[in-house]
C-alpha cells in the first residue's frame, strides 16, 4: 500500500471532532478537485512508503490511539483496502474511511468502517464523477460532507439533502471553501432554508495549525 504520510493528530472535523486519531494518508486519487488542500500527496513524484495492511496495523497498535481515519489522496483504491480495514476492526479499533463520492462504497460494505464521504459540489470541477448511488448506503454513523464555495454549491447540496433524505439518513456538515465564501453566508443559508439536523463546520486542525502544515 503507498502510504504518504502517518501520523498523530486530532480530527479536526466531524464527529469525533477534537478526539485524537491516528492518521494514514495513501498517495493517489482519481479526482483533482479545485479546493484539495493534499495535492502533493497525488503527485507522481509524491515520496511513499510500500508498507503492508499488517505493518499499518503494527504502526497503528503501537501509538495506543483507538481512533484510526485512513485518508489520502483516495484511500479505497489501495489494492488491499479491505484486508487493512478487515485487521483494524478486527484489532477493536474506530475506523473512519474519508473517500471522495468517486468510488463504489457498494464492494466495501460487508465489513463496514464508518465513512466520511465528500460530495463534490459544482465548483470543486468534479461533480461529473460523483455516484449519487453512494447516497443510499449510508448509514447513521457515517457522515456525508458538502465544502461549499458558491450559492449554486449550496443549492445543489440542498437538493440531494432532500432527495436522499440525508438528516434522516446519516450526520450532514456544509464546510466552507475557504477564500471563496464565508462561513456566515452558509449560516444565512441554513437558517433560510430550515436545514435542521445539518451543521456548519470550520476545519479545526486549520485553526490550531499553520493551513499548510503537513502531519496534523
Amino acid at each position: 500500500m503507498k502510504v504518504a504520510e502517518k501520523f498523530t493528530s486530532i480530527n479536526g472535523e466531524g464527529t469525533r471532532a477534537g478526539e485524537i486519531a491516528v492518521f494514514v494518508r495513501f498517495k493517489g486519487c482519481n479526482l483533482r478537485c479545485s479546493y484539495c488542500d493534499t495535492l502533493w500527496a497525488n503527485e507522481p513524484e509524491c515520496p511513499y512508503n510500500e508498507e503492508t495492511p499488517e505493518e499499518i496495523l503494527n504502526y497503528v497498535l503501537g501509538t495506543g490511539i483507538h481512533n484510526v481515519t485512513l485518508t489520502g489522496g483516495e484511500p479505497l483504491l489501495q489494492k488491499d483496502i479491505r484486508n487493512l480495514i478487515h485487521l483494524l476492526l478486527q484489532a477493536g479499533l474506530q475506523v473512519e474511511v474519508e473517500t471522495n463520492g468517486a468510488v463504489a462504497l457498494a464492494a466495501f460494505c460487508e465489513e463496514r468502517p464508518v465513512f466520511t464521504m465528500d460530495y463534490k459540489l459544482p465548483s470543486s470541477g468534479c461533480e461529473e464523477h460523483m455516484i449519487t448511488e453512494n447516497m443510499k448506503l449510508l448509514e447513521k454513523n457515517d457522515t456525508v460532507k458538502f465544502v461549499s464555495g458558491s450559492q449554486e454549491d449550496l443549492l445543489k447540496a440542498l437538493e440531494l439533502i432532500r432527495t436522499y433524505d440525508l438528516t434522516n439518513r446519516c450526520h450532514v456538515y456544509f464546510s466552507p471553501v475557504f477564500g471563496a465564501i464565508e462561513p456566515m453566508q452558509i449560516v444565512e443559508f441554513m437558517l433560510k432554508h430550515r436545514l435542521n439536523g445539518v451543521r456548519l463546520q470550520i476545519q479545526m486542525h486549520k485553526v490550531i495549525w499553520d493551513p499548510d502544515e503537513r502531519g496534523v
